[in-house]
């Protein structure tokens, strides 16, 4: 009988230990096949840091390397300036990313470091307990701002994919999202484009994928996705922020 559909070689056999309804274990198939589609799946290294995909080594069937806390796009960058002709990748959630390693982040596009990042962002500290993240929405209650996040006493949510596209090292950056199978089909093809970037040397490129935590927003899966399709889309607008 004709195989037609089969699960990506480059995910092992590893039961995710990520809770039910969470989105990091679309994005995981996502990112495997896009790199076995591109044929460099013996030539790839991930660099996982602290967080949700802290165990991103038991689940990509790829070299991977563990970062410290927000360290990750340091640790790629040696590793990419070392095998410049491997291909390397980020994978990394909002609190990683844009808190404790906000400044990685930002240096690595601004040096034009020819690596990909993967940023789920959730709104929340996953991991960790729920606490409130840099993209936590106004009014969004946490387990650190119980009334809901107050702008006046934390500031706005950070919209990282339009700040890295400021940058003139920055190739390519694009906001897509994982709640409904249009928007996966888009991601898909996002995360291609932004690895055929790496691939070209044009530069530093980033895929910015807004998720769900059922857990931490206290929701179900599917409450979860109509609450992103609703709250975090309208405030995080998908699309291409920058492509050269």
């Amino acid at each position: 009988m004709e195989t037609l559909f089969k699960k990506t070689s480059l995910l092992t056999d590893t039961v995710l230990h990520y809770c039910p309804g969470c989105g990091h274990g679309i994005v995981h198939r996502l990112v495997a096949e896009v790199l076995e589609e591109l044929g460099v799946g013996d030539r790839t290294v991930a660099v996982v840091p602290v967080g949700c995909a802290v165990f991103g080594y038991k689940y990509f069937n790829i070299d991977t390397q563990e970062a410290a806390h927000g360290r990750a796009p340091a640790v790629a960058t040696g590793i990419k300036r070392v095998h410049p002709n491997n291909v390397v990748f980020t994978y990394q959630g909002d609190g990683d990313l844009a808190s404790i390693g906000a400044g990685e982040i930002v240096h690595a596009a601004h040096r034009g470091e020819k690596i990909t990042t993967i940023f789920i962002n959730n709104a929340i500290y996953g991991m960790t307990g729920g606490q409130m993240a840099p993209t936590t929405l106004v009014g969004q209650k946490t387990t650190t701002s119980p009334y809901g996040r107050d702008k006046d006493h934390c500031g706005s949510p950070i919209r990282i994919a339009e700040m890295l596209a400021t940058i003139e090292g920055a190739a390519y950056v694009e906001r897509v999202a994982v709640n409904s199978t249009a928007n996966i089909i888009k991601a898909k093809k996002a995360i291609r484009k932004a690895f055929e970037c790496q691939l070209a040397g044009k530069g530093f490129s980033m895929v910015e994928v807004l998720s769900n935590c059922p857990t931490n927003w206290g929701m179900s899966a599917t409450e979860s996705m109509k609450w992103l399709e609703e709250n975090m889309i309208p405030y995080y607008p998908l699309g291409v922020k920058k492509e050269v």
